[in-house]
């Protein structure tokens, strides 16, 4: 539990603005997300061939389980697909988001390598572009806006 110096709700814009309690000592970072997919193959595929993804492990574990392991470009975290990996129904995971440097070069490079993408959103938090594998899953790239 956080530690406070008071016990009393927090009352003004300085208090509210004040560092966040940390109630861990450690950082978390977030490694592996799963992709539900129907075809191992065909996604790895359309990962690695059309989005640009790096393909790291490809192992067939036992007759159950299979584990690909993809990740995207200068990335910390990965994907993870197979069988055996998840219980979520292919297509099912909505909404993934990566962050890129130029939001229209990344739609001209998925558009070049056969991805239906999205025109460019653009919003005061960033511009967006959105894309489907074949299985339904979607994702958005975002840009960044300019920092004051």
């Amino acid at each position: 539990m956080c530690e406070r110096t008071h016990l009393r709700p927090l009352q003004g814009p300085a208090e509210l603005s004040d560092p966040p309690c940390r109630l861990l000592s450690m950082d978390w970072k977030i490694e592996l997300v799963a992709i539900p997919v129907t075809d191992v193959d065909r996604a790895k595929k359309f990962y690695v061939d059309r989005v640009g993804f790096h393909a790291d492990h490809d192992y067939q574990v036992t007759d159950t389980l299979r584990f690909v392991q993809l990740t995207p470009p200068g990335s910390a975290c990965s994907i993870v697909m197979g069988t055996g990996i998840t219980e979520m129904a292919p297509g099912s995971q909505k909404g993934v988001q990566v962050v890129v440097a130029d939001v229209e070069a990344a739609r001209r490079e998925l558009i070049a390598h056969g991805v239906q993408a999205s025109e460019v959103d653009v919003q005061p938090w960033g511009s967006f572009v959105t894309f489907s594998d074949p299985d339904g899953n979607t994702w958005a790239l975002q840009q960044l806006p300019p920092q004051p």
